[in-house]
C-alpha cells in the first residue's frame, strides 16, 4: 500500500524560510482547509495518510518532503541545508522507523528532501542552496549499493530542484528550462512549462494522474493536449512559503 507522512500546518508559517520569493502574508486558516484538501485528495488516490503534528513549532515543518528521502529499501534522514529547519527530522524520523530502516546525512554534508527527484533506479540531486556536493556524495554512498544510479544535476535561480522538475510519468519530465541544465536528462521526454507560470514544474503524480496548482492552467492544459491526465489542487497559500504540490508529503509503498 501507498502511504503519504504529511504533517499540519505550523501557527508560525507567516515566518517561513523564503529564497527566492517576496514575503506576503499567508491566511493561515485557509492554507489549513488548502492542506485538508491536499490530505483527502491523498486518500481519494487509494494512500493512507498519516497526518503528524510534532514539529508544530517549525514554521516550515508542513513541508515534510525535505526532512527525507525514502526508497523502497530504506529512508535517508536529511541534514537541511537551513539550520532553522533541522530539528525537524528528527520528529519525523520517530513515525519513518516504524517502515524503514534509518541512515542519516551527518554535517558538514547537506541536503533536503525537496532536492532529490526518483524515476525507477535513477535518482537526480539537485545542487542548491541547501544540498551541497557532500549531501549528494552521502547519498551516493547510501544509495549506490543498493543499485540505485545517483547523478548530482546543476540548479540554479530557485529554491529546490523540485521546483525546476518533477516526473509526469517514469519517461517525461515536466521543467523549467531556465532553472536546470536539460543535458543532465538525456533519455527523457521534456516538456517546458508555459513560461508564464515559472513554478508549474512542481507537480505531484500518483496513479497515472498528474496533479498540478490550479493557478497554472496554462501549463495543465498543455499536459492535457499532450494526453495526460491532469487535476488541479489549490495550494494558493502554501505557494507564498515557496513551496509545490511535492513538498507536502512523503510517499512510500509499504506491503500490507
Amino acid at each position: 500500500m501507498l502511504i503519504a507522512l504529511t504533517h499540519e500546518i505550523s501557527p508560525e508559517i507567516n515566518k517561513c524560510e523564503l529564497s527566492f520569493i517576496d514575503r506576503t502574508p499567508i491566511d493561515f486558516t485557509l492554507a489549513v482547509a488548502q492542506h485538508e484538501k491536499y490530505c483527502n485528495m491523498l486518500r481519494e488516490e487509494g494512500l493512507t495518510v498519516i497526518e503528524m503534528s510534532m514539529n508544530s513549532e517549525y514554521p516550515d515543518s508542513t513541508f515534510v518532503e525535505d526532512t527525507a528521502v525514502v526508497v523502497d529499501e530504506l529512508a535517508v534522514m536529511a541534514n537541511m541545508g537551513a539550520e532553522t529547519r533541522r530539528g525537524e527530522a528528527s520528529g519525523v524520523e520517530s513515525e519513518l522507523k516504524k517502515y524503514r530502516d534509518i541512515f542519516h546525512i551527518k554535517h558538514p554534508a547537506t541536503l533536503d528532501g525537496g532536492d532529490v527527484l526518483k524515476v525507477g533506479r535513477d535518482i537526480y540531486v539537485g545542487i542548491t542552496p541547501r544540498t551541497n556536493n557532500l549531501g549528494a556524495e552521502s547519498l551516493t554512498s547510501e544509495l549506490k549499493p543498493l543499485g540505485y544510479n545517483v547523478r548530482p544535476v546543476t540548479v540554479k535561480d530557485c529554491l529546490h530542484f523540485k521546483s525546476a522538475c518533477t516526473a509526469i510519468d517514469n519517461k517525461t519530465l515536466l521543467v523549467n528550462p531556465d532553472w536546470i541544465d536539460l543535458n543532465d536528462f538525456e533519455g527523457f521526454r521534456i516538456i517546458n512549462i508555459n513560461e508564464s507560470e515559472p513554478w508549474a514544474a512542481n507537480t505531484l503524480w500518483i496513479n497515472n494522474t498528474v496533479y498540478i496548482h490550479a493557478g497554472f492552467m496554462k501549463t495543465a492544459k498543455l499536459l492535457q493536449k499532450l494526453g495526460f491526465s491532469v487535476k488541479t489542487i489549490d495550494i494558493s497559500e502554501l505557494l507564498k512559503a515557496e513551496s509545490g504540490l511535492t513538498c507536502s508529503s512523503i510517499i512510500f509503498n509499504h506491503p500490507v
